[in-house]
């Protein structure tokens, strides 16, 4: 399978970077303190860093899932269906629903089921015009999807290629609101879907991978941050915080030590690993489930 590029960076702003002393000036009152000169005063400017956020594409974790073993998977009920697309009728639910149309179309592609993936792609479409990166999905994509139906890996790098094209074409009209809803939305549905096709089980591989998206979801939320006052952002960063508790439930072990009989080489300790219970397992699910829902469903 080829492998695309699947996290991408984020730098809504540039930051000051604030050099505070802790206990005061050591040389306070010493001998060797500095003679200052009252008369002359001199303006410093802090230096300024870049603040990036890495941000995984929808597609991330649904092509870790079928690399060990669930290529076979065919289900699309638990997808969010094309027909709600006309009752999303404001900006907050057309921005999530981008995300989350965008990760079902990925789904439709990794998975190989491709007359689902072109319907998911007209979905894409018609909510991006709303949300202003109609430029970003150009009419050719569709030809491109439909001469490629039956080449996963091909499907794929261009379901990767219309979400990333909007991605910046919103980073680049700085409507970050809008772009945070959208990585929202695409990054819970990953997780709804990842959820359905697999079951609890003790050191399992995704399970540990759905306990690493603990880190991820501690970089969302401070990019959600960034755009807390507008109050469709607010809302959702308020849902993620309650998915953070329980993540931040998740026990955490040290990882094991690598060793080696050479005396040359260096040994580093192995970190953390996180450990999920089933217990811990299922409220995240259901936690997860909730959220999506909540953007999904209309009354």
């Amino acid at each position: 399978m080829i492998m695309q590029r699947k996290y991408f960076l984020i730098a809504p702003l540039a930051v000051g970077l604030m050099l505070a002393s802790c206990g005061g000036d050591k040389n306070e009152g010493g001998d060797d303190a500095t003679t200052v000169d009252s008369t002359k005063t001199e303006v410093q400017t802090p230096p300024t860093t870049e603040t990036f956020f890495q941000v995984p594409s929808p597609g991330e974790m649904l092509t870790f899932i079928k690399m060990i073993g669930g290529k076979n998977n065919k289900n699309t009920s638990f997808l969010n269906s094309p027909d709600n697309q006309k009752n999303y009728t404001d900006n907050k639910s057309k921005a999530l629903n981008f995300g989350i149309y965008s990760c079902d179309l990925s789904y439709c592609s990794i998975f190989e089921i491709g007359s689902e993936a072109l319907k998911y792609f007209k979905t894409v479409k018609q909510l991006g015009d709303q949300i202003g990166v109609s430029s970003a999905i150009k009419p050719e994509v569709l030809k491109r999807l439909e001469g490629n139906l039956g080449n996963p890996d091909s499907l794929s790098v261009i379901t990767d290629d219309v979400y990333f094209s909007s991605f910046e074409t919103l980073e680049n009209g700085k409507q970050g609101p809008t772009l945070s809803l959208v990585v929202a939305g695409g990054w819970i549905e990953s997780l709804f879907i990842a959820t359905n096709l697999t079951k609890y089980e003790e050191k399992s591989p995704v399970v540990e991978r759905l306990a690493d998206q603990k880190y991820t979801l501690d970089n969302l939320i401070e990019f959600l941050n960034k755009y807390e006052s507008d109050a469709n952002v607010a809302a959702v960063a308020a849902q993620f915080k309650e998915l953070q508790s329980e993540f931040n439930k998740i026990g955490e072990k040290d990882a094991a030590a690598v060793t080696s009989n050479d005396k040359n080489k260096k040994i580093i300790g192995g970190g953390k690993d996180l450990i999920m219970s089933a217990n811990q397992y299922k409220v995240i699910v259901e936690k997860i489930k909730a959220i999506r829902n909540s953007y999904t469903l209309t009354k």
